[in-house]
């Protein structure tokens, strides 16, 4: 083999090295997303109980789907959730700025601070749902010594999914504390000093020269909690199950629900669909807005 063969196929080495490491990854997110979600497409066209044979029955499910008013109570809860959670960036980058000073003892408060996020959405449920409790509960007790009567929140359907997005925002605003701490480790220092000779500081040295500098933490700690706000299935589960008469049901817990137990895979499928599309479009929009602002 010459020397010219031998360069031409070392280039092609080269070339061909990122397919090489990026290819069992892509074999697997092929197989466990891209495939399903296909899937999820396909089946929402048909008629199926899980069992058996499908039946085609092209758009009926979604026909069926928008004029079913616990998908309109899901979306209008799923909106609810995508407001109020964007409190969890806002909450996050406060605690942030508040535990990002040297002083005796932070490294516990962070850690007390962090706590939330470290313990599983099922145990965030029930002890939201002990806390909200009329009965035994310390809402209660904390409501009793101001002379106010206890307020069932979870029994209540004009509070119950409010009470659930409290309980959500406890650890998601954990998760934001900590990806701001850790933007705000890599601040240049001295833009900050310029800005202090320029007569920067308060609100405008944060506005004008922190925050572009967190624009990465803030673009993560955005996109996962619009997410997670969007996909909420967990507390919802563990704290109400849907109830009070569907009333903080969300499009992933119907989904869940028509699918498994109504035995409605198809009309479960749709949701999916819906769900998938609404997530798509809500996070090109922000991409799009935060690669404008970059350019």
């Amino acid at each position: 083999m010459d020397k010219a063969t031998k360069n031409t196929l070392r280039r092609l080495e080269f070339k061909l090295a990122p397919v090489y490491f990026l290819a069992p990854a892509l074999i697997f997110f092929s197989i466990f997303v891209i495939w399903p979600i296909l899937q999820s497409f396909w089946i929402s066209f048909h008629e199926w109980s899980g069992f058996g044979e499908k039946s085609w029955v092209g758009l009926k499910n979604y026909r069926h789907l928008f004029k079913d008013p616990k998908f309109v109570t899901s979306i209008l809860n799923n909106i609810k959730w995508f407001v109020f959670s964007l409190l969890a960036p806002v909450g996050g980058l406060i605690l942030a700025l508040f535990l990002n000073q040297k002083t005796k003892g932070i490294r516990m408060m962070k850690s007390l601070f962090f706590f939330p996020f470290v313990i599983n959405l099922v145990v965030i449920g029930l002890i939201f749902s002990w806390f909200y409790n009329p009965d035994l509960g310390l809402l209660a007790e904390i409501l009793k010594v101001f002379g106010i009567k206890p307020i069932p929140i979870l029994a209540d359907e004009n509070l119950a999914t409010y009470g659930i997005i409290v309980a959500s925002l406890w650890p998601q605003t954990a998760y934001c504390m900590i990806l701001f701490l850790t933007g705000l480790t890599a601040v240049n220092a001295q833009v900050i000093e310029a800005g202090r000779i320029d007569g920067a500081s308060g609100l405008k040295m944060l506005w004008h020269v922190v925050l572009p500098q967190l624009s990465g933490a803030t673009f993560i700690a955005v996109v996962v909690t619009i997410i997670g706000s969007l996909r909420s299935f967990d507390l919802i589960a563990i704290m109400t199950a849907g109830g009070p008469w569907g009333k903080t049901n969300v499009l992933a817990y119907m989904m869940y629900d028509e699918s498994l137990f109504n035995f409605k895979m198809g009309y479960g499928a749709s949701i999916a669909v819906v769900l998938f599309i609404l997530m798509s479009g809500i996070i090109a929009l922000f991409l799009r807005s935060v690669l404008k602002n970059e350019r």
